[in-house]
């Protein structure tokens, strides 16, 4: 069925929410998810919820007993049922005791007017597979659908499924009926894209399409990671999940955060409501509590760096993840979370690309552009990559301008920008000279001024207040 007509595809602007890898790698526990869900609903006057935080996300290892921060262990002794299905483990989910799983936090999320989403690796649990366990409804058992050759490079918990065999689409729409029988409404599934699995991307998408029809309500389907993701997988992602990342992990490393600039460049002009191109989770905020990588700490981001991604992320749409735990947030972090201006461009903006790149790299100068789907509105992201502050001058035309003057604010801070006069050097073009910090961004918006004010915006050749 093609995208376009698939009756999935409602997803009108990325999806947003809380992720808990970045703060508690495989070790997150019930009281964690349920803290920052909870800040997220009502922090404030529920300021993040209101803004469009919505979903809660508990990442790997869940069903993992002896997991630890800095890496997994080999042959874990992952916790499954009687048909292989993973469970949580109770030491750190109390309220799964029972058989009861997700089902009970899944709820809490709800009740706290949220959406609830857990992590999955692909395929099945090896201790299932040794264990040759019936697969339901079948003459089939686990020892049968398992391809022993497909093993996840960096994870030792799951075979990948034979999908040739009927077995395995049998189990695993078994499984998955079950987590979204749980409550759950979004699937983080890794080790699809690299490399590219293409049949399990599409067992997925038909397990996840039945679980739907059966409960009644939408999944959405992340898949991950994305590492030297191609755009000839394109249509295929469109039609099979909802997000997908096009890199490998971020963290808190201002390299990490400018690659983005360049693989952003590249899928911004592609994501959108038929799928959504995610330049991964935000690790903003106080991260590092049991993770993978670093002791606790307040991001290591510079707030020019912060906003940075804040404004990239919105600029190309991407799906918005943040991965700090959230009550032990710095407040200017939150703050630039909800902040109305910035996420405005995620909810209305369309179009987003780079259009101007230039400079030797580590100091270069790159402009985005992106317009309100009525055109009345459009923004205008100015990024530098140098490690110090400097003045930028890029005509009009260049950042993507309209005919007609405009008035630029930085949505950031409100401050009024003006356009300068057109100069020889500017070709005769009107010119945006702005001060952008290190590793910084203006992000500017545009809108149309009518009549006399107009005048005023271009005719003040005092220079920019930026």
């Amino acid at each position: 069925m093609p995208h376009d007509a698939d009756p999935r595809a409602t997803t009108a602007r990325p999806p947003m929410g809380w992720n808990s890898w970045d703060s508690y790698g495989t070790t997150v526990t019930e009281d964690e998810v349920l803290a920052n869900a909870r800040f997220i609903a009502t922090h404030d006057g529920g300021s993040m919820a209101a803004a469009g935080w919505d979903t809660v996300v508990v990442d790997i290892q869940w069903y993992e007993p002896t997991a630890r921060p800095g890496g997994y262990n080999d042959a874990a002794p992952v916790h499954f049922d009687h048909r292989g299905f993973l469970q949580p483990v109770t030491s750190r989910f109390p309220s799964a005791a029972d058989g009861r799983g997700f089902a009970p936090l899944a709820t809490a999320v709800h009740d706290l007017g949220l959406r609830f989403g857990i992590h999955l690796m692909r395929g099945i649990a090896r201790r299932a597979v040794e264990a040759d366990l019936p697969v339901p409804g079948t003459p089939y058992r686990t020892g049968e659908i398992a391809d022993t050759a497909s093993t996840c490079p960096w994870n030792s918990d799951c075979y990948g499924l034979r999908h040739d065999h009927p077995g395995a689409q049998a189990w695993l729409d078994a499984m998955i009926d079950h987590v979204v029988g749980w409550g759950v409404d979004f699937l983080k599934v890794d080790d699809m894209l690299a490399p590219y699995h293409r049949d399990a991307v599409e067992a997925l998408s038909l397990a996840v399409r039945r679980a739907e029809l059966r409960h009644g309500r939408r999944v959405l389907v992340s898949l991950s990671p994305g590492t030297e993701l191609s755009l000839a997988h394109l249509e295929h992602l469109r039609e099979h999940a909802d997000m997908w990342r096009v890199s490998d992990d971020l963290w808190d490393r201002w390299p990490d955060v400018e690659a983005q600039l360049g693989r952003m460049a590249r899928w911004a002009p592609h994501s959108g409501p038929a799928g959504w191109a995610d330049a991964d989770m935000l690790p903003l905020g106080r991260i590092g509590v049991r993770a993978e990588r670093g002791e606790p700490r307040q991001s290591l981001l510079t707030v020019d760096e912060r906003r940075t991604m804040l404004s990239l992320w919105c600029l190309a749409r991407s799906p918005l993840f943040v991965g700090g735990d959230l009550p032990t947030s710095d407040d200017a972090t939150i703050a630039d979370l909800v902040h109305p201006g910035v996420l405005e461009v995620a909810r209305r903006s369309g179009g987003g690309r780079e259009l101007l790149r230039e400079g030797e790299q580590g100091a270069e100068t790159v402009v985005w552009s992106a317009a309100a789907d009525d055109a009345s509105t459009r923004w205008v992201g100015v990024f530098s990559t140098a490690a110090e502050a400097r003045r930028v001058r890029v005509p009009a035309a260049a950042a993507g301008l309209p005919g007609h003057p405009a008035a630029v604010v930085d949505v950031w801070t409100g401050e009024r920008v003006p356009l300068l006069p057109a100069d020889a050097a500017s070709g005769g073009d009107t010119v945006l000279d702005v001060e952008v910090p290190a590793h910084g961004v203006r992000l500017l918006r545009l809108d149309p001024v009518p009549g006399d004010e107009a005048r005023d915006a271009v005719g003040d050749a005092g220079g920019s207040t930026a």
